[in-house]
């Protein structure tokens, strides 16, 4: 049965390019399995980082553009390769030296550090649930030790078994010369030591389904490939699971292109289309390394919760898939105010743009309406310059600048405040470094006490702010810039920051006045 794609969606963002490049391909028909299925995987050798997750959010922009287009049903999976054996020990965990033991051993089976599920797999997959059911995605959780151990894979194993010989002509091209020379596309379970074994495949059998191999101490055993007694090498299971589950769409990393080569090549020797593929660019740490989980390096999702809302995540993956990003802590407070600003935009945006908005395929095209009515990096520049410790003396300042708000009113900006005090003591605070101003600035500013002294109390922030641009005009700095610059590092100890009538309106007027006078003083240096 063909479906007709809804031709009232023309948008070009990149998750409806992608939906529409799938439904092309399934030539608009529902697969035989009666759904298009979209797959995840991850590796739970480490703690699920960032990435993980960003895989899939995007697969789900993708899915629900899908959905908008067309009516064929669609499911998603989050596949946990827990069956493959721990290869090096985390460092991210505490004692990791506990895990030596455990090496090469079941993910399964690898103990939990942490102490709290039945082992290491269980405790990560737990974890990663866990977030994802925070952002209330639609999918199902799927354990590779589960499918190998209940035969679901079985009868592709068998396939593979049977065309042993095609695959490792695939394989070994892609390995070097001492690899080549103990590779099998099988990994078989120990009988004796329980761990998944990296040795050659000696004999096949196929009509009795197995495999012979040599123990470490030599002895030659008989195995059959089904019922969780081998687990195939990574790159083989991936294109295995292409096919035993009919996978349709999934997303990989940039660096897993040769991968995926090599899969659609093992997907053609077992008869079966590969999926649509989709490669995007590294998430990178503070250095430009490229983030992992047994490193441990950059943001993890517990750190990105810790200082903001879990939807502005939603808009750092939905930015430029192709284009390598730095995820660390300063990239929050930016992603934050971008992301309101796409909320506010919204209800004022026809059809056409609103499925370009992030916020349509971060919110499945029903965005909340945002009540940020002060921008993130100004509520850190207001705890800065308040010294603010707690939100009862930041709702202070806000409840001034605004009649009738509370927190009651206005929870995510409740939220927001908490948030950017956390964030502001954190990572703002230990790096302030205050300057004294020269002699052309200090004059500057004492005339900037003088204008803001003699304001209407009520002005407004853009009044406040033409007020600033005149006294910087007055004192010859060209560019105005400059003049800026000055008042964020003397004032505020940071190179960049707000506003600053927007930031004078807020803190108020009096304060602003008292905070040059300590700045010429020399007091915000001293402490």
């Amino acid at each position: 049965m063909s479906k007709k794609p809804n031709d009232t969606i023309n948008s070009t963002a990149w998750p409806f390019l992608e939906a529409r490049r799938l439904f092309t391909k399934l030539e608009g028909k529902i697969p035989k399995k009666g759904y298009v299925l979209f797959e995840t995987g991850y590796g739970p050798s480490g703690l699920p980082h960032i990435g993980t997750f960003g895989e899939v959010m995007r697969t789900s922009m993708v899915r629900r553009a899908f959905e908008a287009i067309c009516d064929i049903p669609t499911k998603l999976i989050c596949f946990s390769d827990d069956m493959d054996g721990l290869r090096k020990v985390p460092m991210n965990i505490p004692e990791p030296e506990s895990l030596e033991i455990d090496l090469n051993l079941p993910l399964t089976q690898v103990r939990d550090p942490f102490g709290e599920y039945p082992s290491f797999a269980h405790y990560n997959n737990a974890k990663l649930r866990e977030f994802l059911d925070r952002y209330e995605f639609s999918y199902d959780f799927v354990s590779s030790t589960d499918y190998y151990k209940s035969g679901y894979f079985d009868e592709t194993l068998l396939k593979i078994l049977g065309s042993f010989d095609q695959i490792m002509d695939i394989m070994l091209p892609s390995l070097g010369t001492e690899r080549q020379a103990s590779y099998s596309p099988f990994m078989p379970i120990s009988k004796k030591s329980g761990h998944v074994l990296q040795v050659p495949t000696e004999e096949i059998n196929l009509k009795k389904g197995t495999l012979i191999y040599k123990e470490l101490d030599g002895e030659k055993v008989e195995t059959e490939v089904t019922g969780g007694n081998v687990k195939l090498q990574w790159k083989p299971d991936w294109a295995m699971r292409w096919c035993a589950l009919d996978v349709d769409y999934e997303m990989h990393g940039k660096d897993l292109i040769p991968s995926a080569d090599l899969g659609k090549k093992i997907c053609k020797v077992l008869s079966h289309k590969s999926p649509n593929l989709y490669n995007y660019e590294l998430f990178l740490d503070e250095k430009g390394q490229k983030i992992s989980k047994s490193k441990g390096n950059g943001l993890s999702m517990a750190d990105w919760l810790t200082y903001a809302e879990p939807n502005s995540l939603g808009l750092f993956m939905y930015q430029k898939p192709k284009t390598a990003k730095r995820l660390f802590f300063d990239v929050i407070p930016k992603t934050v105010d971008e992301y309101h600003q796409h909320l506010k935009n919204f209800s004022n945006q026809s059809a056409e743009e609103r499925f370009k908005n992030p916020v349509w395929h971060i919110h499945s095209g029903k965005p909340p309406r945002s009540d940020l009515i002060i921008p993130f990096s100004m509520l850190l520049n207001l705890v800065s310059a308040s010294g603010a410790s707690n939100k009862d003396t930041l709702w202070g300042f806000i409840e001034k600048y605004v009649e009738n708000i509370s927190p009651i009113s206005h929870p995510g900006l409740d939220l927001a405040v908490n948030y950017a005090i956390t964030y502001y003591k954190d990572f703002v605070q230990p790096k302030k470094v205050f300057r004294a101003p020269d002699e052309r600035e200090r004059e500057a500013f004492g005339d900037l006490c003088v204008a803001l002294a003699s304001c209407d109390k009520n002005s407004t922030a853009e009044e406040l702010q033409q007020i600033v641009y005149k006294v910087g005009v007055d004192n010859g700095f060209v560019p105005l810039k400059q003049w800026f610059k000055a008042i964020y590092e003397v004032l505020l100890g940071e190179s960049q920051g707000p506003r600053f009538g927007g930031f004078v309106a807020i803190y108020g007027i009096g304060k602003t006045v008292a905070l040059i006078k300590k700045a010429l003083n020399g007091e915000l240096i001293n402490n």
